[in-house]
């Protein structure tokens, strides 16, 4: 019994503080998640609390696997784990079913499931549950009641200040598309293939075929068999990018600045309407340099052509105001605004806005950045 007891405090509060830590470390992303959460339960009143809500869910988990695999405070954790797994475990289910948000987000970016895999994931870790509940005659902690309470004190509020210092920088660790050395034009492309399915009409006998290997020419073979659906296998899908940007005229100019053989600054801009007061005035040098020298930075935003303008305006017109999905610019930096260098389709480095480096900085970095164009 003691061995059980053990094994479930492990895998248990593995979990916990794995899933914890990767929301935690990137609460913007998690934040994301958690507002498609309330638009489809329709419960948007509580929008301007999902951050703080972020930050306290990820502590509160990360802080109940850090007790478990410490033995802290056992009976307390006991009830909170299992309560806590059994409300998730109802809700996974009924979002397995209807499907409300295609992704729980249970594990952030880093490992993505479905919303079955989520509620399989669930009942597993609820057989250890029960392993905690029938062993909880052992709960004997090894310190006193006294240091138990400050170690888990301790544990939630560096967690959270761990939170809030990723919020106002960036993620320690991304796991998203637009990485810090990924080639957003990859040239080892794999040929995607094509798959499609009949039925056969009288044993109901299916079959699947590559699109150009079956017997289409075949004329009683295709009236013995019916089509019934079609999907295609492309490795490659994941390496290409979903980035579209469209100038004022609706043009698509994406390979322009993102394959742009010199260094090409980026701002990203996804939501103008919250962005912080003094974001002009830090990135104003930066700008003034770059147009300067003959380059153009561009702010990519989803606002409104009259919200551009006044955009526009704010950075004297010396930076292009360029329109993009918000979604992607979400999953390019972890900020609003964030601020991206990229060369020949190459993610060089990128920054919270605060964070952005000085001309001198970004020169000594990265030979030949913003050098004077004649």
């Amino acid at each position: 019994m003691k061995y059980i007891r053990l094994i479930s405090r492990i895998i248990i509060g593995s979990t916990f503080v794995f899933s914890g830590f990767v929301k935690g470390q990137d609460p913007l992303g998690f934040t994301f998640k958690l507002e498609d959460y309330l638009i489809a339960y329709d419960m948007t009143w509580a929008m301007p609390l999902v951050l703080a809500m972020t930050i306290i869910l990820c502590a509160f988990e990360f802080t109940l696997g850090f007790a478990l695999l410490l033995n802290l405070r056992p009976a307390l954790t006991r009830w909170l784990v299992t309560a806590m797994m059994v409300f998730f475990t109802f809700l996974t289910f009924f979002d397995a079913i209807y499907n409300p948000v295609p992704d729980c987000g249970c594990f952030g970016d880093a490992i993505i499931l479905t919303n079955w895999q989520t509620f399989y994931k669930n009942v597993i870790l609820m057989v250890f549950v029960i392993g905690l509940i029938v062993t909880r005659k052992y709960e004997k902690p090894t310190i006193n009641a006294g240091s138990q309470w400050i170690l888990l004190m301790t544990g939630f509020l560096c967690f959270a200040a761990f939170s809030v210092y990723s919020y106002r920088h960036l993620p320690v660790f991304d796991f998203m598309p637009w990485k810090v050395g990924k080639n957003m034009y990859p040239t080892s492309y794999i040929q995607a293939k094509y798959y499609v399915t009949y039925k056969n009409k009288s044993t109901g006998e299916t079959k699947e075929y590559e699109s150009h290997n079956f017997p289409y020419n075949d004329s009683t073979w295709m009236s013995e068999w019916s089509f019934v659906s079609q999907r295609v296998d492309d490795p490659s899908a994941s390496l290409r990018h979903e980035l579209q940007i469209l100038d004022s005229t609706g043009t698509d100019v994406t390979d322009t600045y993102i394959r742009n053989s010199d260094y090409q600054i980026i701002i990203t801009m996804y939501d103008p309407h919250t962005v912080p007061h003094g974001v002009a005035t830090q990135l104003e040098p930066l700008i003034d340099y770059l147009y300067n020298s003959g380059h153009t930075p561009v702010i990519l935003t989803a606002a409104l052509p009259e919200e551009m303008k006044e955009i526009a305006k704010d950075y004297h017109n010396r930076a292009e105001v360029l329109n993009a999905d918000d979604i992607v610019l979400k999953t390019m930096v972890r900020a609003n605004p964030g601020v991206m260098l990229m060369k020949d389709g190459v993610v060089i480095d990128k920054w919270n806005w605060r964070d952005t480096p000085g001309v001198e900085s970004l020169k000594a970095k990265f030979r030949g950045f913003g050098k004077q164009i004649d």
